[in-house]
């Protein structure tokens, strides 16, 4: 759908301040530095520069490709000679922008990410209104793949909008029969993952849970339950959360129930963690972009 001149301005200035989040942790990222410092350090920086996180900020590490954030009381930290996904989002009244970047601390993960930018930057200098979506994904599989690399076969990039973090349309990142075209006036999260050439290059669901999203309130039969989901529908809509940011909502033991019976009626969901099937290492790039009938605008 197009946007109208005030809704896109949001956008802007989600991407806006995105950029720069994107910017100062690359910077930040270092070998044996706890994970939770990380997703603090980066959501801090966007409440401070005005924005909201769209979602908890993703630290994926070596073949875990995505949707891991730091749990209450974590412990782990970067380890040596790891390729570290950090994925990153900003609302602004709900406009969603999405970015991503791979910090790699061995010659092979800096390659594999190299790789993931590049096929980024392909797309982005190639993309425009009206083009399909088989183009987009055969242009991303063959920038991998003359590098020496794989595509993630079942992860794809997404539109966004608003309180939507998957706007209905997906991205591939490898070629096949896709006729589907892009619209002028649309705005895509374009985030091509890179792998090795002798990997599956599937993710597969990992049983832990650490990102979570409100549903709809049902059936609930406790207070504590009620007034935890009251409080997800009014603070985040439909867009995920982190059981860091609502662990000091309730007293712990009710917290454990309210968040147990939330799960089980469904009134929330939980994203699984995505895992490269064969235990390979996985490098991300990604940036937002608004689709122009002759190219496009990067608002991360």
């Amino acid at each position: 759908m197009p946007y109208d001149k005030e809704e896109l301005e949001k956008f802007r200035l989600s991407g806006h301040i995105l950029q720069e989040t994107r910017q100062e942790m690359k910077t930040h990222i270092k070998e044996n530095m706890p994970l939770i410092d990380i997703c603090e350090k980066a959501e801090e920086l966007i409440r401070n520069k005005g924005g909201k996180p769209a979602f908890p900020v993703n630290v994926s590490i070596n073949e875990v490709a995505a949707h891991y954030t730091a749990p209450p009381g974590e412990t782990a930290t970067i380890p040596q000679g790891s390729t570290v996904k950090i994925d990153i989002g900003v609302q602004i009244d709900g406009y969603v922008t999405d970015t991503a970047f791979t910090a790699a601390f061995s010659p092979e993960g800096r390659s594999m990410a190299a790789t993931a930018e590049i096929a980024l930057k392909t797309i982005i200098n190639n993309i425009h209104g009206g083009m399909t979506l088989d183009k987009i994904g055969s242009l991303a599989e063959t920038t991998i793949k003359n590098r020496g690399f794989k595509p993630i076969s079942n992860l794809t990039g997404h539109s966004v909008g608003r309180y939507l973090i998957h706007a209905g349309t997906s991205i591939p990142s490898t070629s096949g029969y896709n006729p589907h075209k892009i619209q002028t006036g649309e705005i895509y999260a374009i985030e091509p993952f890179v792998t090795l050439p002798d990997a599956i290059a599937r993710v597969d669901d990992y049983s832990q849970h650490t990102i979570y999203r409100f549903l709809k309130a049902k059936s609930l039969k406790t207070e504590p339950a009620k007034k935890l989901a009251k409080y997800l529908e009014t603070n985040f809509h439909t867009l995920p959360f982190a059981e860091r940011w609502i662990i000091n909502l309730l007293p712990k033991e009710d917290h454990t129930k309210a968040l147990k019976e939330l799960l089980a009626t469904k009134s929330i969901m939980a994203y699984p963690i995505f895992v490269e099937a064969s235990k390979k290492p996985v490098a991300q790039a990604e940036h937002t972009l608004l689709i122009k009938e002759d190219g496009c605008e990067v608002l991360t």
